[in-house]
């Protein structure tokens, strides 16, 4: 599946303002909840609870908060370059600046983990990750994301 169905240009957020984990969490469910129509509370409770099995700051300033959701009917991603890196209990413990959710339905199975790889072999393409860091557009932020991936689809 291409990033471009998961990823709309309204669903890229080129300069969040959080100053911890919980609050990025928060803020990114709370933009999820008004994009998909459904309860922040649920999709904040579902990445939480993803959290407390291991970080999902998956190194190199990259986090994939990730999660899935009863009846959704379609993955669903949003992308965020964060104004300020912050702790993200990362695996190499450096502090996070990009991050991108990932929703899914509950059946989603494979769909969901090959979404997770494809989404972790982009971010984690160094020129890919600086041309992320070094814009603050939107529509460029999403070209880079699906463009690439289109590229890079295996």
């Amino acid at each position: 599946m291409p990033l471009n169905d998961i990823l709309t240009p309204a669903s890229v957020f080129p300069a969040l303002r959080v100053g911890s984990k919980k609050q990025a969490l928060q803020e990114l469910s709370a933009r999820a909840a008004e994009l998909l129509k459904r309860d922040e509370r649920e999709i904040f409770e579902t990445l939480n609870q993803r959290e407390r099995l291991g970080s999902t700051g998956v190194g190199n300033g990259i986090a994939i908060p990730h999660g899935k959701l009863a009846k959704m009917d379609r993955l669903f991603g949003i992308f965020a370059r964060l104004d300020k890196p912050i702790d993200f209990e990362a695996l190499d413990g450096e502090p996070v600046d990009l991050i991108f959710l990932l929703l899914a339905p509950e059946a989603a199975g494979a769909d969901h983990l090959k979404a997770l790889a494809r989404i972790a072999r982009l971010l984690r393409d160094h020129d890919v990750a600086n041309k992320l860091r070094t814009t603050r557009d939107p529509s460029v932020i999403h070209a880079i994301l699906t463009g690439a991936a289109a590229s890079n689809a295996a």
